[in-house]
């Protein structure tokens, strides 16, 4: 397949992907028009999209996955998700960090769009347990980069189990980002890896200051495994589409919440 083709490819399925979150279903003659392509082509898109998990096929289009707390997406898949309010949330949340700090960024596709906005800091010291994340800041002159050890999930290319929470214990940082795949703000964090859980409980308890980097439709939602709750929380760094009611309760908490 021409690299055009695929290309295009890609960016009508990932647009196919925000349609859906946004209005919760799809219909294939409607998106025929809307691409310019067959309603053939347009049925494919979707059983591709369903056989990664993306969304479930029904009668004429599609809809969106409601209430599988267990689904625990690839990064390649959750990286086509609501993907300009990262990259604008990863701006913002990179303006938190000040000259010679020592920070610790958590895996993800929210936290990695920060790490490629920390040029302009000096002298900073990062630790992170995310390949992804090590990827972004290994040429970067201004960063001394600390990876712990652990073994590798692939899903969300980080390191995992007691090897890496052994790294962990050893360090304080001044500020820890997390990201992750389920707020809500009447209980608090969720994530679909116990493991991955485990180990973002210990990274809150070694930093001075919490900021987590959530667009909002990863609010109102619960995943397998509670990491903690909003009290642990210092900053939210999200988009402006919170929800009223979400943006009252964490500031009633005195959380600091940062539109970005």
């Amino acid at each position: 397949m021409p690299s055009q083709s695929r290309s295009s490819t890609v960016s009508r399925r990932n647009e196919i992907l925000d349609d859906i979150n946004v209005n919760g279903q799809v219909y294939v003659d409607e998106l025929s028009t809307k691409f310019g392509v067959s309603e053939v082509t347009i049925r494919n898109d979707l059983d591709q999209l369903e056989q990664k998990g993306l969304l479930i096929r029904a009668r004429g289009g599609a809809m969106r996955i409601e209430g599988r707390v267990g689904v625990d997406y690839h990064l390649s898949e959750k990286d086509k998700l609501h993907f300009q309010e990262k990259v604008r949330i990863g701006k913002a949340a990179s303006k938190l960090i000040a000259d010679s700090e020592i920070i610790l960024i958590d895996s993800g596709t929210t936290t990695v769009e920060m790490a490629k906005n920390l040029d302009h800091i000096e002298n900073l010291t990062v630790i992170t347990n995310a390949l992804n994340i090590a990827a972004a800041l290994i040429n970067n002159p201004n960063v001394n980069l600390t990876i712990p050890g652990g073994y590798l999930r692939k899903n969300s290319q980080s390191l995992v189990g007691p090897m890496a929470e052994k790294g962990l214990r050893n360090f304080h940082v001044d500020k820890a980002f997390l990201g992750v795949d389920g707020f809500d703000t009447h209980t608090g964090l969720y994530t679909p890896n116990i493991e991955e859980a485990h180990l973002n409980e210990l990274m809150i308890n070694i930093a001075n200051h919490v900021v987590l980097l959530a667009d909002s439709s990863k609010f109102k939602k619960k995943s397998f495994a509670f990491i903690c709750s909003i009290d642990k929380i210092g900053t939210v760094v999200t988009d402006d589409k919170i929800a009223d009611d979400d943006h009252k309760r964490l500031k009633d908490a005195g959380i600091e919440v940062i539109i970005a």
